[in-house]
């Protein structure tokens, strides 16, 4: 008879293991949670806390480290998206935050640059639409300048959204700078989607008046998003606790999560983080040298985190299958590697290295060379299937059941 380990939940519901070599996404579990975290957390679980209290003191470390007025943890970066603007359009009055999302008698448009429209597992403007509010889209898909912006904003515009990632298009469209300027000009508040970007005292500089970041990306921690900003706007985002933010609220481990994280982040020696980046990326890139069909690149962040990725350009010719054909095949082996492969209809992957030791390097290497050198002949190049068209057919096929699975009376047996 098969025995298990059935404290580790990998063995005990049959979870697939996973090598991440593309980012910190949500769907692939964002980053590894630092210890500290999980000494912070684990010491706040068994014990009940004044949430009031706690928030408070999350505001006020927030506010040390970013050089904010005030802070706000909530439940994720989306969230804070959705919290955000309702802050906006609410302020501090309990009558209107009840009212949500049925926005009568407030300004409720939101100007968002159509460039910054993109799909991160869910719409951006659909974050924005949540609180109630109505999206103007500004500009074309590639292009927006700073009067179509101005001709965007009327006495009902409550806010203006800023995406920082690199899901948006890079070109062509107004900088932070100059969308808050212009915003300001006009008593707009801007608001920052900066999910996984970490220079939060720059971007409040350059003019947002809210930044919102996932906890759990670049700063290691629990899952929960991290608003920092304006003191009144910050006060009108917990009034909105108290309507549509309530399904989003932040739990004591998540809050307690996000300030272990934030000063674990002060002390970081960050230029070291980033040169260790680089030399894992140049080990990724000596290690896959010399295989048939590839070349390769060190590319450095296109949303300026100082950090490079190993792009993996793919000649299907010469490797004998595409790039998102090498995608899937990582995909599919065991355990299972992720690699970013939201280029490969261009040709290439990003191999990013950020949760990887030198050993993870080497096995994420040893697969890629594994897999060109077993492909036979030449492949065509074919435009691969969408990746939300690849999304949808995992949902189709939810909830399935993990094949190796040992859930309920029989696990605990």
């Amino acid at each position: 008879m098969e025995r298990r380990n059935l404290t580790d939940p990998f063995e005990r519901y049959g979870l697939t293991r996973v090598v991440n070599a593309s980012a910190r996404e949500t769907a692939w579990g964002a980053a590894p949670v630092s210890p500290e975290v999980i000494a912070a957390a684990a010491a706040t679980l068994p014990h009940s806390v004044d949430l009031g209290e706690l928030h408070r003191a999350a505001s006020a470390l927030i506010a040390e480290v970013t050089g904010a007025e005030a802070g706000f943890v909530t439940g994720c970066c989306a969230g804070g998206i959705t919290l955000s603007v309702a802050a906006c359009m609410t302020g501090p009055n309990l009558a209107r935050v009840e009212q949500l999302p049925d926005t009568t008698g407030m300004r409720n448009e939101v100007v968002l640059q159509k460039g910054h429209e993109c799909n991160f597992g869910a719409r951006v403007s659909q974050m924005i639409r949540l609180s109630g509010a109505r999206v103007v889209e500004v500009g074309t898909a590639t292009d927006c300048a700073r009067f179509q912006l101005e001709g965007a904003i009327t006495p009902q515009t409550a806010a203006g959204v800023f995406v920082l990632s690199h899901h948006t298009v890079q070109v062509g469209l107004l900088d932070l700078s100059a969308f808050a300027e212009v915003c300001h000009a006009r008593g707009v508040p801007v608001i920052l989607d900066a999910a996984g970007e970490y220079d939060w005292p720059g971007f409040l500089r350059a003019g947002a008046d809210l930044v919102i970041w996932s906890a759990h990306k670049a700063m290691g921690g629990l899952t929960a998003g991290v608003i920092a900003g304006r003191e009144e706007l910050i006060r009108a985002c917990c009034f909105n606790e108290r309507g549509i933010g309530r399904p989003m609220k932040a739990g004591k481990e998540g809050i307690v999560g996000a300030m272990a994280a934030l000063e674990r982040w002060v002390r970081l020696d960050h230029a070291h983080e980033a040169a260790e980046v680089r030399r894992k990326v140049e080990l990724a890139r000596s290690k896959l040298e010399g295989t048939k069909g590839l070349t390769l690149e060190v590319r450095p962040d296109t949303s300026g985190q100082p950090i490079v990725r190993l792009a993996v350009h793919v000649e299907p010719g010469a490797a004998g299958l595409t790039a998102f054909d090498l995608g899937q095949a990582l995909a599919k082996g065991e355990p299972k590697i992720n690699i970013y492969a939201l280029h490969a209809e261009r040709g290439y992957l990003l191999m990013s290295v950020v949760n990887l030791d030198d050993e993870g390097v080497d096995f994420v290497c040893r697969r890629i060379r594994g897999i060109v050198e077993a492909a036979k002949g030449s492949a065509a190049r074919v435009h691969p299937p969408a990746r939300h068209d690849l999304v949808l057919k995992g949902l189709h096929a939810f909830p399935g059941r993990p094949p190796k699975a040992r859930t309920g009376r029989k696990a605990a047996e």
